[in-house]
């Protein structure tokens, strides 16, 4: 069972997005949730959420969940027992605080935890530091602070070559010439 303190100083900053709630599933308050993860199963057994309503970040108290068709999550808030409690939930995301993502391996890293690690290129050298991942293209890309210069290096398992944890380092191969355009 995943279980937190309601925390008042709780920030977005310090949670991950878990999913959105997208509709109603009884007349007495429950509702389904859209989960935006790979392994739904992690998360069906929660004590709590952080709710975003509007521009609040507010801690809500389950009472049951279950998943329901594989990546929906339905959900019964402790005092949402009508449909009326319910709307005003419709369209809400779902936070959890960043300790509950389940620790990651080897290549595969989450995108706030690589922001300040150190780019290396296996022709090139230090590229520069990561200040931010932009996911809104196709293909995820790293955003590399070199100077006053921004690179931007596409995140694939064939330029990723290693991620160093301990030395805060990503070891890429880029594509011939990529660094360069961005320096010329």
């Amino acid at each position: 069972m995943l279980g937190f303190f309601y925390d008042i100083d709780m920030r977005i900053e310090d949670c991950f997005y878990l999913g959105k709630i997208v509709k109603k599933y009884s007349f007495k308050g429950e509702l389904l949730a859209k989960l935006d993860t790979d392994q739904p199963d992690l998360y069906d057994d929660l004590d709590a959420v952080f709710v975003q309503v509007g521009r609040n970040f507010l801690p809500f108290f389950i009472e049951k969940s279950s998943l329901h068709k594989s990546d929906l999550l339905r959900l019964k808030f402790e005092d949402i027992d009508t449909e009326e409690d319910a709307d005003q939930l419709l369209k809400c995301e779902l936070y959890l605080p960043l300790e509950f993502l389940p620790k990651l391996e080897g290549n595969k890293f989450y995108y706030h935890e690589i922001i300040g690690f150190t780019i290396e290129d296996a022709s090139f050298g230090t590229v520069g530091k990561i200040v931010s991942v932009n996911d809104t293209t196709a293909q995820p890309l790293f955003e590399v602070e070199r100077g006053s210069i921004e690179i931007l290096i596409p995140m694939n398992d064939d330029i990723i070559k290693k991620v160093d944890r301990e030395r805060k380092t990503i070891h890429i191969e880029a594509p011939e010439g990529l660094i360069d355009l961005y320096l010329e």
